[in-house]
Order: structure tokens, then sequence, then C-alpha cells
């Protein structure tokens, strides 16, 4: 299922906004170390503390969870369309020539 993603994108999240994980993990009301093992994967964390850790980080559940629940990819494609709306209309075409490239040479596709 990918638990581990949802670790790694607290991770991602966390270091995005330069928070330790010391600080991270005092701001969620948890210990240093079930913050690490969650981030490596190792632990999936109870409802509670990933409210805490979504809270104390100031992100949205869905962003952390968007890579094992299905509907998290519209969260994913709509932070990406905000970004490519900030862009030239040039730069994105050269941007959706890419994904379209990275599409067709994929050799793994998703029922």
């Amino acid at each position: 299922m990918g638990l581990e993603s949802i670790g790694g994108n607290i991770r991602k999240f966390r270091l995005m906004k330069k928070i330790r994980q010391e600080d991270l993990a005092e701001k969620a009301g948890l210990s240093t170390n079930y913050v690490g093992a969650i981030e490596r994967g190792e632990k999936v964390p109870s409802l509670e503390a990933l409210i805490d850790i979504v809270n104390a980080l100031g992100i949205s559940a869905d962003m952390v969870l968007c890579d094992v629940v299905h509907t998290g990819y519209e969260v994913r494609h709509s932070l990406l369309a905000e970004r490519l709306e900030k862009l030239s209309q040039e730069d994105r075409a050269r941007i959706y020539d890419v994904i379209e490239t990275l599409i067709r040479h994929s050799t793994r596709t998703m029922p």
C-alpha cells in the first residue's frame, strides 16, 4: 500500500518548512524517536498523531496521504496546476511536452 510514503511526505514538508525533527516532535507533543520512526516508514502514525503532525506543520492531511489515498492525486494535481498557472504559456507548453514524453515512455500503467 505504500504506507512508508506517509513518513516520507511528513519529512518532505518538515524539511520544506525548515523545521528540525525535534521541533516538530515538541510542537506535535510526540517523542522525537516516534517522529523519526514515522519518517523512516518504520511506524504508521495513529490518527491522533497524524492530526498533531499536520497541524504542527501547518499542512492538510491530504498532502501527507496523497500517495496512499486515491483522491489525494487530485490535491497533487491542483497544487501543480497552481504552480503552472504562474508560468508563461511557452513554459507551460514545454512542461506538458516533457510530461507527455514521460507518459509515452512509461513501462508501468495503473488500472
